[in-house]
């Protein structure tokens, strides 16, 4: 069994470093309270006091003499040269011979064509019409003679039969006498201009054919 040995020298050794710090530390707290701290740091260190210093550039050599002055002659301009002569007249028949000589002819008015639609006559178709047969000769039918007649009829505004003509014959007189009998006895329409009844004529064919 050990015996455990209490030693007061090393003890009381600590406890006297353990109380100076303690000390220390309380006297410090105080000085920088106090400001006995900054006072001091102020003795031991004194303020860094800084001074510029210009450094002045002296230049010893003087200055460049002015440069000489210089007179100049003075310029002369001469007068602009003014001509106000004027042109001789010129002896001229153009304005003369424009007053002088007549103006031309208007030219004459332009025609305007307007257009036309123009209905050709024809028979008409709701009148009793007579047949070719009752015209056709009994002389030409016991000589046996046919033929073919083309009548042109010339129709006024009113309807009425104006004018007839044979336009192609068929080489018999009493056929032809007979085609235009016939062609006054039929019925007619007027023909139109622009829709409206006009004077016109037409042309149609009369056959004269004997029948078995």
């Amino acid at each position: 069994m050990g015996v455990y040995v209490h030693d007061n020298q090393w003890f009381s050794r600590r406890g006297i470093a353990f109380i100076a710090m303690v000390i220390l530390h309380i006297l410090l707290i105080y000085g920088l309270k106090s400001g006995f701290a900054m006072k001091v740091i102020d003795t031991l260190a004194p303020p860094i006091v800084t001074e510029i210093i210009e450094e002045e550039n002296k230049d010893d050599t003087p200055p460049p003499p002015p440069p000489p002055k210089m007179e100049l002659p003075p310029v002369e301009v001469p007068p602009p040269v003014i001509d106000i002569s004027m042109p001789a007249p010129v002896n001229t028949t153009a304005l003369s011979n424009v007053t002088d000589k007549p103006l031309p002819p208007a030219p004459p008015p332009v025609k305007v064509e307007v257009a036309v639609t123009r209905v050709a006559p024809k028979l008409n178709p709701r009148a009793t019409q007579p047949d070719s047969e009752e015209y056709y000769p009994p002389s030409s039918k016991r000589l046996g003679e046919t033929g073919n007649v083309v009548v042109k009829s010339c129709i006024d505004d009113k309807g009425k039969l104006a004018e007839a003509t044979v336009q192609e014959t068929s080489s018999i007189a009493r056929l032809d006498e007979a085609a235009l009998k016939y062609a006054k006895a039929l019925r007619y329409v007027p023909g139109t201009e622009n829709g409206k009844p006009a004077p016109a004529c037409f042309s149609f064919r009369v056959r004269f054919q004997l029948k078995d």
